[in-house]
């Protein structure tokens, strides 16, 4: 397991304790929006390992990547979901508890490690975020994502105002 930060520090803080710099946000690929809000709950819209527009990762884990690579992809498309979450609510330290965490891996049939793989985006929501305001989580594997990545985040988080 990961070494957690001190707990009384805000995430943002942690971020450059981390030495951690966001991407710019994501914008929609299509006819949505990134983020709605109902009452204190802030659903995204699906997460990608794309940065500028750009997959970083393409291909299905266990087949064209590795599952160290599958980690990685999990880590870039939960950057870019921190990266939308400061920009919809100016700041991350309005985060009072990850609500859900999806993660949905395009995989070959016969791939195992899918809580592995989603440990990257769990892991850096830790670090992040402390143990304190983590959520529990659903991990799919899938045949294919949009634009042929490997991952794609579901994320909803609570927010205070």
């Amino acid at each position: 397991m990961v070494n957690h930060p001190a707990r009384a520090v805000g995430a943002e803080r942690r971020l450059q304790e981390l030495g951690i710099t966001l991407p710019p946000p994501p914008t929609p690929l299509g006819a949505y929006v990134e983020a709605v809000r109902a009452g204190n709950l802030v659903f995204f819209s699906g997460m990608l390992p794309v940065i500028n527009r750009q997959p970083r990762f393409i291909g299905r884990v266990g087949g064209a990547l590795t599952t160290e690579k599958g980690i990685k992809a999990a880590e870039t498309a939960t950057l870019s979901a921190l990266a939308a979450a400061r920009d919809y609510l100016g700041s991350l330290d309005r985060v009072a508890k990850v609500v859900k965490l999806g993660v949905y891996i395009a995989t070959e049939g016969d791939f195992r490690d899918h809580p592995k793989v989603a440990d990257g985006a769990s892991e850096m929501l830790l670090q992040v975020f402390g143990e304190e305001k983590l959520s529990g989580r659903v991990v799919l594997g899938v045949a294919s994502l949009p634009l042929g990545v490997p991952i794609e985040l579901e994320l909803v988080l609570q927010v205070e105002d």
